[in-house]
């Protein structure tokens, strides 16, 4: 990718990804987009059955990320008034809708710094993420996730989601912080579990488990409480 601030610049930057593509994908096509300033990554849960019937879970922002890799999500977002809010969500809805799709589902949005969104992508499966999303419904996104698959009908109305509180996620990776942060392999000599009240853990190490050299996430906490604290 290559982000092109005059025309007199565009002639390089387009050689430059030309190239870029054919070496890695054979095919030197690009596609020029609006490059949006200062974005904010938000994204809609979705659940939609083989009836044509869909519902969302709301939100969740993803903003803080490093090397395109999401750090910390949150519900609900803190960047969008209550009517960007109710857009984007009938937005993914519609979408999924007119294109047929059933099953759990996460609908991407780009926002920029004047409330108006732009599509991203799809996801059409369960994410990292979805525990955010759960602590503020409290629906089980898996088993609805299972469920959808095997063909059955939403368990759950629009008004039957109720949103409560502030849910927040922290991704922890094994990297060097004295190296640029690059991935870190080796065996967890010390771990301590997080506990207390609105705290969940979801991890797949132990003291002794051998974390492999990749940027994939070992660990996330999330927390989740009766409102989220100002932004300061």
């Amino acid at each position: 990718m290559r982000i092109v601030r005059s025309e007199a610049d565009l002639p390089d930057a387009l050689a430059a990804a030309r190239t870029e593509a054919r070496l890695a994908f054979g095919d030197d096509r690009v596609f020029i987009e609006k490059y949006i300033h200062r974005p904010r990554h938000i994204e809609v849960q979705v659940l939609a059955d083989i009836g044509g019937k869909a519902i969302h879970l709301g939100e969740r922002e993803c903003s803080i990320q490093r090397r395109h890799q999401k750090v910390i999500e949150e519900s609900p977002s803190t960047a969008i008034d209550s009517k960007t809010r109710s857009e984007l969500a009938q937005a993914a809805l519609k979408l999924v809708k007119r294109a047929g799709y059933s099953n759990a589902g996460t609908v991407e949005f780009i926002l920029d710094e004047d409330q108006h969104f732009y599509f991203l992508e799809v996801n059409t499966r369960l994410q990292v993420e979805h525990p955010v999303t759960e602590l503020r419904v409290g629906l089980d996104i898996v088993w609805e996730q299972i469920r959808l698959a095997h063909g059955h009908p939403l368990s759950a109305s629009q008004e039957d989601i109720h949103f409560r509180g502030h849910a927040i996620e922290c991704r922890i990776y094994a990297e060097d912080p004295e190296n640029d942060y690059f991935p870190s392999s080796g065996s967890i000599v010390s771990l301590k579990p997080a506990g207390g009240p609105g705290i969940r853990e979801d991890r797949e190490s132990r003291r002794g488990t051998k974390s492999p050299p990749i940027t994939t996430p070992w660990s996330r906490k999330s927390s989740h409480g009766a409102a989220r604290a100002p932004r300061r």
